[in-house]
Order: C-alpha cells, then structure tokens, then sequence
C-alpha cells in the first residue's frame, strides 16, 4: 500500500465530503463502492499491458477523517506500481473537491442588542462559544468585548485606505472649546495593561501622568509570562522590589515543550522536544500585577480615568485629548506635553499613522483560565510554550500554549499566524468555536467537568520591519509602545515580554525627549525598540502563515517548525534560549539557517512558495541590515558607551538632539545582545535598585 495524496478540506463537515466522495465523484473505467469513511475505486478490467497485475493493484482507497474541525483525505494505492491515467485521476479528484468545498472566511453577523442579549445573538453562529462562555464570571461583558474588538479589527482591516482621522495636527474648533476643567499633565497615556507598566516608571521619575482606560482598571483579556531574567528589568528600574515580585507570581514551572506534530512529516523532518525550562516559565498573576502597577501609579503622583473611550487628539503646542465617559455618556477633555498609544491592535492612532501597513500579520488568539482537569492529564511543573496536534486547519496553523497557573489553574492559548488581508482578517469567535471544540483533542479531559475562570483573547500584530524606521511609531506629540507599536517577537513574546526587555530602554530615551522637550516626530521616531535581529527572523512567522485562498500540503508549516526547531533541540540550551529570547547574534543565525539548508533543501523553494519574491527581496534587505549593524556594533564595540558616559553633561547640555541620537544608538548596539555570565549573576543578586539615570 502507498500513499499517493493527501488533502485538507476547509470544512468542518466531513459527512458532506464524505457524502459527495460516494454519491457523486465517479473516474471512468473505475467501479465504485462505499466504506465507511469513504470509497473504494477499482478497475472492471484490465488493459492487455497490466493484465498480468493482479486485480488489487488496481485499487485506490479514498477516505476522509476529522481533526481540529478540519476534514482531511488521503487516498492509497494497493500495491507499489503506478498504473495508466492514476495521475490523472488524482488530479481531477483535487480539482473537484477544490471547486466543491473552497476556502470559506465566515464573519460574525450584525447584530442589535437592544432586542437580544450577545449570547441570544451569537447561540445559532457559535453554539459551543455561547455554552461555555456563560459557564464563566462576567462571561456575557467579555463576550461583548471579543465581539466588539473583532468587529473593530475587522473594521480596521477592510478600510485602511480612509482610516478614521483622530490625530489633527493644528489647533481645530474642537481644540478651541473654553478650556475651563482641563487639567494639565506631562503625560497622558491611552491604554491601561501595557500602558500602566510603562506610565508607572514614567510617574515614578517625576512626571506627572494621567492614563485612561476603556475598559474598569486592572481587567484584562489575557495572561502573561515571562523569565525571571526578564523580569529582572522592573526591579532593575526600581518600579518594583524582589518581595513584590514574589507576591505577583503565580508559578514557576520546571520547564516549557515544544514540539510540533509530525505524523506526516518525511523521517528527517521529524524533530523531538525542544526543552526550553527558562522560557516563559514564571506565570504571573496579572489582575494583581495591574493593580500594583496602578497603585505604584497612584502614589507618585498620577491618576488613572477608567470606562473612558478615547476619541480625537488635537495636537498644536501641547496634547489635547477628548475621550468619552461610557458610564455617562459624556465627554471629557485633558492636556499634556505628550500622548502615549497604548491601545494595541485595535488603535486608531496607529492605523492613521501606518495606513495600509499598520500591522503586516496577526495572531488571532483565543483561550480560557480554567481548572478541573483529570489528575495526570497534565502535571503543572511543565507547560507547552509551542506546541501543535495537527496540519493546517481551515487555511491555518493552529498552535496551542498552556502554562500552570495558580494553584490547579491552567491557562490554554490557541493562535495561529496570519496575514493580514481585507478578504480574511482573521476571526476571535470562529476560533473560540475551534478552541472549545477541539481542547479535548489537546488535552484529554472531559468539558462537563471543568471549571471556566475567565476568557483570554486578543489581536497580537507583528509589522514587517526592513529597517528601523520602516514603520512610523511617532508624531509632533505623541509616541506608540507595545502592540500599537508592533513591539513584538516573531516567535514566542508578545507585546508584553518585548515591552519588559526594552523597558529601561524606552524609558531613559523617553525622559530624555522630556527633559530637553525634543517631542518632535523626528526625535520621537528614535525611541523605539527596534532590533535588527527580530526584523531578520519574521520570516520564521511569514513561513507559519498560510495565503489568503491559497491551499499547501497539509504537513507543509509543521514540516519547515520540526526543520527548525530540530536544529534548536540539537544545539546546546544557550542557543535555544538565546535564539527564542531573540538574543542571537550574526554567526548564530547564519549557522543554523545554513544547518537547516543542508538538512531539508526543498526549505528555500518552500519559503518563495508562501513569501513570495516581494518578502523575500525584503527579507535579503533585513539581512543585509543585520550584517551592517553587525559590523558597526564590533567597530563600536564598548567604547562607545564608554565616550557617551564620560561626555554626558557637556553633550546633553550642549547638543541634547545628539545626545538624544548617542544615547538611542548606545542601546541599539546593546539590545538583543546574549548577556556575559557576569551580568546574569550581577542582576540575579539585585534585590533593589534606586531610580534609573540617563548613563
């Protein structure tokens, strides 16, 4: 028996295909007889060439299964010998089942909930979506919200031509109102989870901050994780102390899996786990990470509005910002010398500034906080940092993450990378209907049995960076962090583990814009967390992405993940950290990338399959820019942060525009670096540290 095709079908009714295979797909010469899962095809007579074959090698079986609400077929040969037009019949057996079952990208229906409550709305769309999703606290609000921010992605998506104008740039009858009640600040910044983090650091230097929330502060639709290296940057800024760390973890695991399913991958393309035990490993409680932040907010001085929506910002000698109460319906006004976007995907700030190249990928990612599984389903020391249980589902790459969380708490991600396109933007409840169909796929459990904490969703975006000023995160005024600046890694961090690694970054860079009031676009633009490396390696993320309408082989983005991640599992666990960390230099990158030529070179044809040439002549420039940063940082080397130090107070009283562009090239050279063993145990030591400054 051979195995000569295999499919997938975007549908997740597999009894339909099963149903067209038997009572409607016919081949000419070929009888056809049913099975139980498809059909078998058999020659009623032999050709004078193959009449000596015996009958069964005339035989195709053709049947069709289900898997992460995906139908997926394959069809065998009995026997190793081809025989005349099987090609034939393979070809037209994929040509009829492209034409009969395509590529479908349902959206959420319109709907009015004056008259019906979200879960009435949604039950007949996204019925295990609205069953488990009232089994949870607050359940129907944050169904509401995935609702309202797909609506709002989606929105963004299909019109960035004529994004919504909210930044006006010179004073406007809306900026001229009688300013009597508009209070005046340092900072205001819009976006309370990622926001808070930076806002606090800012608040505790002196600045007097005002952060505005949508949603009641301190909620959020995710959890986060991080390294304890990592996290090591907040004490290093004295935002928090090592005690208050403590009481914000909510566990510390053993170690992180990954691995990706390989069923169908050829022998050399089969890879074991990657272990990877300092990844993302501590799980924090982030409700009460939020509120800690927002009380460190507080008593420096800053104030939080929550259940306000941000409107318009009017932008001539200062930041005028309008948002509106949602509690009152009324609108409110405040001022300040600089706004900061933190609104992630969803904001329309960063959709004016970038247009049509706001954000160039997403990762639509869905998931719970939940607990009552099975003892020895899952053993809370470990968690899986990437893991994935199938092919392509539905035009897509489905990759689960689970980390222990407090007590028995579990917290379960399923994402996919995806490209952004007007025709397919990617959808939260299409996939939360995946999530709850297919977890007992993932996780042997029973549904009935567990108990639903809270949902975890969101749009984490990723923008395709040929250079360090290819996407605009700043005007006169106003400046972009997190995911509204696409600071994010193309493999395992999101907004919130970039934002921790470049937080002393942004924040010494920022104080110095203030204090010497360079708030121009043009000083702006270079506080930013750009690293050449990051921008070399989104071509890992382009290769998790499957085009718009376009159908690969099944196996195909497994097969290139095991390429890679084999190598990784082979290297020592200072390369794999380092490289998932996004700490890798030159030499390493070029290493592996040719190690994994070598062992599958059918990987560059693959890359030009989903990139195609545009990306790809982009991507040579991303290395081209790698190399060149290479070279300058060796010339550089540790002189240059030397000269910078000892000539700070004449530089910056003299020259702060040139200090500002030093100080911004002094942490380029460093971010991204793998730190000497020496800083590890130096910042492993640090219990407290006083308020950064600039060095």
């Amino acid at each position: 028996m051979k195995e000569l095709l295999y499919l997938e079908i975007p549908t997740p009714d597999t009894a339909s295909v099963r149903d067209w295979l038997q009572m409607e797909f016919t081949v000419e010469t070929f009888s056809k007889s049913r099975t139980p899962d498809g059909i078998r095809l058999f020659r009623t007579e032999s050709t004078l060439q193959e009449a000596t074959i015996p009958e069964k090698l005339h035989e195709l079986s053709i049947f069709v299964w289900s898997l992460q609400r995906t139908t997926y077929l394959k069809v065998f040969r009995w026997g190793d010998r081809s025989f005349s037009n099987e090609a034939k019949i393979l070809k037209r057996l994929t040509t009829l089942i492209r034409k009969r079952f395509p590529h479908q990208y349902p959206e959420p229906p319109a709907i009015d909930l004056s008259k019906q409550t979200i879960f009435e709305a949604l039950a007949p769309y996204y019925p295990l979506t609205v069953k488990y999703f009232q089994k949870m606290p607050n359940g129907e609000y944050d169904l509401k919200r995935a609702y309202w921010w797909e609506q709002r992605w989606r929105e963004g998506v299909r019109n960035p031509q004529q994004p919504k104008q909210v930044i006006f740039k010179s004073p406007s009858p809306q900026a001229n109102r009688d300013r009597v009640g508009v209070l005046e600040y340092d900072i205001i910044y819009i976006g309370g989870a990622l926001g808070v983090i930076h806002a606090a650091v800012m608040a505790q230097l002196g600045y007097k901050v005002l952060l505005i929330e949508r949603l009641p502060f301190g909620r959020m639709n995710r959890e986060w994780n991080i390294s304890r290296d990592e996290i090591q940057n907040l004490i290093n800024l004295g935002l928090v102390t090592s005690n208050e760390v403590e009481t914000i973890i909510a566990r510390e695991y053993k170690d992180g899996f990954n691995k990706f399913f390989d069923a169908n991958n050829p022998p050399k393309l089969k890879a074991p786990v990657l272990h990877t035990p300092t990844v993302l490993n501590v799980s924090l409680k982030s409700d009460k990470w939020l509120q800690m932040c927002g009380e460190k907010l507080k008593a420096a001085g800053g104030e939080i509005w929550d259940e306000m929506e941000f409107i318009r910002a009017d932008i001539d000698e200062q930041v005028t910002v309008t948002v509106k109460d949602l509690v009152n319906e009324t609108e409110k006004q405040a001022s300040a010398r600089l706004l900061v976007d933190a609104m992630g995907t969803t904001s329309p700030i960063a959709w004016q500034l970038n247009g049509t190249r706001a954000f160039d990928s997403v990762c639509p990612t869905v998931g719970a906080v939940l607990s009552g599984f099975t003892p020895g389903v899952w053993d809370s020391q470990y968690g899986d940092v990437l893991y994935s249980h199938g092919d392509i589902s539905r035009g897509r790459q489905l990759i689960w993450e689970l980390f222990p969380g407090e007590n028995d708490e579990l917290t379960i991600y399923l994402f996919h990378y995806h490209q952004v396109n007007p025709q397919n933007p990617g959808s939260l409840l299409e996939m939360y209907e995946d999530f709850f169909t297919i977890l007992p796929e993932y996780r042997r459990c029973d549904m009935s049995k567990l108990e639903w904490k809270k949902p975890t969703f969101g749009y984490i975006p990723g923008h395709f960076s040929t250079s360090a000023n290819s996407r605009i995160v700043a005007f006169d005024r106003l400046i972009a962090i997190g995911d509204a600046a696409s600071l994010q890694s193309p493999l395992v961090f999101t907004g919130f583990g970039s934002l921790v690694r470049n937080l002393e970054r942004l924040t010494k860079l920022l104080d110095c814009a203030l204090k010497h009031d360079l708030l121009s676009a043009r000083h702006l633009n270079r506080i930013r967390a750009f690293q050449s490396n990051i921008a070399v390696t989104w071509m890992f993320s382009k290769g998790m992405m499957v085009p718009t309408g376009k159908f690969l082989p099944p196996e195909r983005i497994n097969s290139m993940l095991n390429n890679f991640f084999g190598l990784l599992a082979d290297s020592s666990p200072e390369v794999a950290e380092n490289f998932i960390k996004d700490r890798f230099d030159w030499l390493t990158f070029n290493q592996l990338a040719l190690k994994a030529a070598r062992k599958n070179p059918a990987l560059l044809p693959w890359i030009w399959e989903l990139a195609g040439a545009r990306d790809l002549f982009r991507w040579l420039g991303n290395y081209i820019n790698f190399t060149r940063h290479t070279i300058v940082s060796a010339l550089l080397g540790n002189w240059f942060s030397v000269f910078i130090a000892k000539n700070q107070i004449w530089l910056e009283n003299n020259y702060p525009s040139l200090w500002l562009r030093m100080l911004a090239i002094s942490y380029a050279i460093k971010t991204g670096k793998t730190p000497s063993r020496q800083q590890i145990i130096a910042r492993t030591a640090t219990t407290t540290v006083q308020k950064p400054e600039i060095i």
